[in-house]
């Protein structure tokens, strides 16, 4: 199927590895024009390989989200090597494992600025040229927390939350501009983020990793983690032309895990 996206530019977020990483492979193998961010060198090339390995054309960004004072100059040079960012892609690094009572306020607070802010802004940034040229899409990857939170991922939880109200309010207020702005939700991606919060788990519980990974396979009707692509795929075809009707909602690639309808 061609996703009709041959030649646009993308911005991806967070995409030096793992789901980030994944998104931007996917939109490459479409003839995006993909500019990759991150803050691991090692990381970043091999997101550029992939992306080059795939038949796109890539540009490394090294950038810090958490850094409100670079957004400009950063989607200028974007704009400037690739082109106007016709595609974003909202994406973030989660937070340490958190319980919900007794985190400190500045650990909320700079999870806040990391995690919601920081998209914001630079949404806004790229905003006006979607606008002008009457196309564009705005993905938010965030986690299946929002809807039906994790244990002890209390802060992950709660501010990918606020994404999902922030989307969704947002898609109808440049829906007649022919923007489309959706939010793309994880179940149990296998990511080394993944494997980190199963380790996590089985040391907090005194439990062993395999039984850990046994237990959580059980409540995926699928019985099997899904692949990093699958979710690649899924946020290219929200990126599509053939999605131009599709805004305003949420997702799920999940293998049928999340219980709430």
């Amino acid at each position: 199927m061609d996703l009709g996206i041959k030649g646009k530019v993308a911005l991806v977020m967070a995409s030096s590895r793992g789901l980030g990483q994944a998104m931007a492979v996917s939109l490459a193998r479409e003839g995006v024009k993909v500019a990759v961010t991150g803050r691991n060198p090692e990381g970043l090339q091999k997101s550029v390989e992939l992306i080059q390995a795939a038949g796109g054309e890539a540009l490394a960004l090294s950038w810090d989200v958490s850094d409100a004072s670079v957004i400009d100059s950063m989607v200028s040079r974007v704009e400037q090597e690739l082109g106007p960012i016709d595609i974003l892609i909202n994406n973030t690094g989660g937070p340490p494992p958190t319980l919900a009572a007794g985190q400190d306020p500045a650990l909320w607070q700079k999870s806040f600025n990391d995690m919601v802010l920081s998209l914001i802004a630079i949404t806004d940034r790229v905003l006006p040229g979607m606008r002008q040229r009457k196309w564009g899409r705005i993905i938010t990857s965030t986690t299946s927390g929002a809807i039906a939170p994790i244990k002890n991922l209390a802060i992950s939880n709660t501010l990918r939350a606020a994404l999902l109200a922030w989307s969704k309010t947002l898609s109808a207020e440049v829906a007649n501009d022919g923007i489309t702005v959706n939010v793309i939700m994880p179940g149990r991606i296998a990511t080394d983020r993944l494997r980190q919060l199963d380790e996590a788990k089985a040391k907090r519980e005194g439990a062993n990793y395999d039984d850990v990974v046994k237990e959580m396979l059980k409540q995926i009707p699928m019985g099997r983690y899904g692949d990093p692509k699958e979710y690649g795929d899924a946020a290219a075809f929200l990126a599509s032309q053939n999605a131009s009707f599709i805004t305003g909602t949420v997702m799920r690639v999940d293998g049928g895990q999340i219980q709430a309808i």
